[in-house]
């Protein structure tokens, strides 16, 4: 397994490298969201990132704009949105990485009241961002969503996706997952169901009611289930720890924390 950290976007990219680095990771997951790794300033630094990369021994892979919407039911936000995710796709590409992690469109506004406009925007967006991807050689993880956020979020909502767009991988998020499931069910379910379809892992822990980006171990999340799972899926790729905090002692222990019962599961 490879294991990454991911930068948190108000500080510094280059300054993130580093302390990423000195962590003793694999990769840095880039979140490319403002005020300090929206794709503009991405891409001005762009050499001097590849060189920091480098320098390091770090691989990249890069998680698109969280806070954009885009199945927006008015037109031109909703347009707005998916150009944000088109340029942030092709600075991720110039920057070298060969896969993205993509958040499902939103349900915002008045949105929860007429679901199916919603769904076929979420889902013209997808169709865009492949298409895209695949021009660049780039693939395309899509994370299951926490359920305010009312689409990506069951394992049935996905299956209809992954049917439909075969190019498509799974993020799969365990602290997402975990919310409003803290028994594993949901969890479990999509590795029962998608486990050939993984491209990447997030990992972090909570007790089943808020994304609380905790170390592994101090929530209800089973990692030592969930892995035996993974291992049987066959997966054996990126695992990015989001476990948001300034100790990165903490970061340290979960990722020593997954090698452990990887070795005894």
């Amino acid at each position: 397994m490879h294991y990454g950290a991911m930068n948190f976007p108000v500080r510094p990219v280059l300054d993130e490298i580093n302390t990423i680095a000195r962590s003793g990771f694999d990769y840095l997951e880039l979140a490319m969201d403002p005020p300090m790794a929206h794709y503009n300033i991405l891409s001005s630094s762009r050499a001097a990132i590849i060189r920091a990369l480098k320098d390091n021994g770090l691989g990249l892979v890069c998680h698109l704009p969280t806070f954009l919407s885009t199945a927006d039911l008015t037109d031109s936000i909703r347009r707005a949105s998916i150009e944000e995710m088109r340029q942030s796709l092709q600075v991720a590409a110039d920057l070298g990485a060969k896969k993205v992690v993509l958040h499902p469109s939103m349900v915002v506004g008045m949105g929860g009241f007429v679901m199916d406009s919603v769904k076929e925007f979420a889902y013209d967006f997808l169709c865009i961002m492949l298409s895209a991807a695949t021009q660049l050689d780039m693939t395309i993880c899509l994370e299951n969503m926490m359920p305010r956020n009312m689409l990506g979020v069951e394992p049935d909502d996905l299956a209809e996706l992954f049917r439909e767009l075969p190019a498509l991988k799974l993020a799969l998020d365990t602290g997402h997952a975990n919310i409003g499931s803290p028994e594993g069910d949901r969890l479990q379910e999509l590795i029962r169901q998608f486990g050939h379809r993984l491209g990447h892992l997030h990992f972090s822990d909570n007790r089943g009611y808020r994304d609380d980006h905790l170390p592994v171990g101090k929530g209800s999340v089973n990692f030592s289930r969930l892995l035996k799972g993974i291992k049987a899926s066959g997966y054996n790729d990126t695992l990015t720890l989001e476990v948001f905090t300034d100790d990165h002692r903490l970061l340290i222990r979960s990722r020593n924390r997954i090698k452990e019962l990887l070795s005894a599961s």
